[in-house]
């Protein structure tokens, strides 16, 4: 928003960016590592560029004003590097689903925002892998047609109507009326959801599932385009952190020397630069707006820093924080946009990063993704492999790693309403402390990778729990909303109020990069002169 009211209003234009968090990306956060003096970089939020094929034409020329050449990505991510080391992606059943804890390796399904290469990758046929999974003999041949067979579904119905009633009915239920699943071939289905929705299950339609190549599906002709036949690629070693320090290279060049996509990675960012006086972009950070007013042809904004009150005025202002936050922060706010802005309820969830001294069990066990439909982490997989701009990944197993875990506390038992189960898995979330989600870790990991040689008293050298109780924004259809009314609601909820104009990816109800972006191009548009 900064860099595209520079744009309009000219580079001289006085911009101060007020930011609660203690670093520069919000959910685009830099996750760093020193593990026997060697330097490991990851994501603890927004991690990769998602589907640039789709990118509109201000996200393409934004990439292009940074320096971002989205080609270069296929360098610089080696999709061929697990799978030369016969790495393969894997399955853990856990004890208390499962009644044994079993890691189950050669997974050959399509998963949505897949980066390996098809028909490289190491697998095994789809029959054996599901003959291996501890359930009973009617529960994996339920599995395996779910699978397998191009079974017809709702043939009577033209394609839009079809798409309708697939957006009426949960995944589970959908498996459960077209494919007979009983309750426990669906427990393998049961956070299969998390990682990429935020969600159990029960709260994604069938329609969601099947856009994301979701088995079950195979007998639909007419298909959705499906994301996974991009990519997924376009990812820095710190994710979507890097966009944001080049934009902050571009609004503050002294805080952040270098020029290149490539430099960035490993550029020193200097925070005693960001906020100086005589500069006309000053970036403040732990700095929490709560309350911005309009007021004689300006806007009076109060914030909170260092525990005091302090007292703002400008021109315009751009809100491009959590969108829900807005009726609070704003208090002439229209009661039918407050609405609005109070049903985008976010996805509370957990990327946990730990640094391990080497892989070597992985390897052993030849497993580099796990999914684990019943414990504490949904998925667990070693970091992408990305070198560029003098940072060099892993690829040698006897190397220090860092392995991505994924935790959604959200539970749709006892709900009907998905904000609600939403709001009370970040209650959850928010009362868990630290030690509890070191535990869960260590237990988690000693139990799946344990047979490969793990100890986590041993192995184990740090954690970071990137805890976003506000994480993805949805689509009102997938909060609950009428799935063919959800463009008016997005409508009202994105209305500028006076001088303030509303901004963030949640004013897309879509928790991508070119979203904020896109709604970041269209608030400072719609500023008054």
């Amino acid at each position: 928003a900064a860099h595209y009211y520079r744009r309009r209003f000219g580079r001289q234009a006085r911009v101060l960016v007020l930011d609660n968090h203690d670093d520069v990306g919000g959910h685009a956060t830099r996750n760093e590592f020193k593990v026997g003096g060697r330097t490991l970089l990851s994501y603890g939020g927004n991690e990769s560029l998602q589907s640039p094929t789709s990118f509109s034409a201000t996200v393409n020329a934004l990439m292009g004003e940074l320096g971002v050449e989205i080609d270069r990505f296929e360098t610089y991510f080696d999709r061929r590097l697990y799978a030369d080391l016969g790495l393969q992606r894997a399955t853990f059943f856990d004890a208390a689903t499962f009644g044994t804890d079993r890691l189950v390796a050669g997974d050959p399904t399509v998963w949505v925002s897949d980066d390996t290469v098809p028909r490289r990758r190491p697998e095994r046929p789809i029959r054996d892998f599901v003959a291996d999974f501890p359930m009973s003999e009617e529960a994996r041949a339920q599995l395996l047609a779910i699978h397998t067979e191009p079974r017809s579904i709702l043939p009577d119905l033209a394609p839009p109507a079809r798409e309708r009633a697939l957006k009426r009915v949960s995944y589970p239920d959908f498996l459960r009326t077209h494919w007979g699943a009983g309750e426990e071939a669906l427990r393998f289905f049961a956070q299969r959801t998390h990682d990429y929705f935020g969600l159990p299950a029960a709260f994604v339609t069938a329609e969601e599932a099947w856009q994301a190549d979701y088995p079950g599906f195979q007998g639909i002709a007419d298909g959705p385009a499906h994301p996974g036949g991009e990519p997924y690629i376009h990812h820095f070693p710190d994710g979507n952190a890097s966009i944001a320090r080049l934009l902050v290279r571009r609004l503050v060049p002294r805080a952040l020397p270098g020029s290149t996509m490539e430099d960035v990675v490993l550029a020193r960012l200097r925070y005693d630069r960001l906020d100086e006086p005589d500069r006309p972009v000053r970036i403040r950070l732990s700095s929490t707006v709560v309350q911005a007013r309009n007021r004689r042809g300006g806007v009076d904004i109060g914030y909170v820093r260092q525990g005091r009150l302090r007292r703002v005025r400008a021109r315009h202002v751009v809100m491009a924080g959590w969108n829900m936050m807005i009726p609070h922060v704003v208090p002439e706010t229209p009661e039918p946009q407050r609405a609005a802005l109070r049903n985008n309820v976010k996805m509370p969830l957990v990327y946990a990063k730990v640094a391990i001294a080497d892989w070597r069990a992985a390897a052993r066990l030849k497993v580099h993704d796990i999914y684990a439909p019943g414990a504490f982490f949904a998925r667990t997989k070693l970091d992408f492999p990305v070198s560029m701009g003098g940072y060099r990944c892993p690829r040698d197993p006897s190397e220090p790693m860092v392995l991505h875990m994924v935790h959604v506390p959200t539970t749709a038992e006892g709900f009907s309403d998905a904000r609600d189960a939403l709001r009370a898995g970040r209650g959850r979330l928010l009362g868990m402390p630290f030690a509890a989600f070191e535990g869960e870790i260590r237990g988690q990991l000693d139990r799946m990778l344990g047979p490969g040689g793990f100890e986590s008293g041993r192995d184990i050298r740090a954690i970071t729990v990137n805890r976003w109780s506000h994480g993805y924004s949805g689509s009102p259809a997938t909060l609950g909303g009428d799935p063919d009314d959800g463009d008016a609601e997005i409508a009202a909820a994105a209305k500028p109020i006076g001088r303030i104009a509303v901004a963030n990816a949640d004013r897309a109800w879509s928790a991508y990069l070119h979203s904020a972006i896109d709604a970041a191009h269209a608030a400072v548009g719609e500023l008054p002169a």
